[in-house]
């Protein structure tokens, strides 16, 4: 089941909900207050290519593998 982000439009809660494929949409409702005005929200996700036991980077960073994202 995905989990989708969403933020209240009450209370300003920032909130994630495992929804099932299924889900009723009326059932999503805030975590803090319960209201039904809530909107889905782009999410942020977390990607990193596996590194090779010898510690050296093998990425096309510039930053010879120091930056975060590497």
């Amino acid at each position: 089941m995905p989990i989708y982000s969403y933020h209240c439009k009450d209370c300003g809660n920032n909130f994630d909900l495992l929804v099932g494929v299924t889900a009723d949409s009326n059932a999503k409702k805030c975590t803090k207050c319960g209201s039904e005005k809530i909107e889905k929200t782009l999410s942020s996700f977390s990607f990193r290519m596996g590194q090779s036991s010898s510690g050296s980077s093998s990425g096309s960073c510039s930053t010879g593998g120091c930056c975060p994202t590497c």
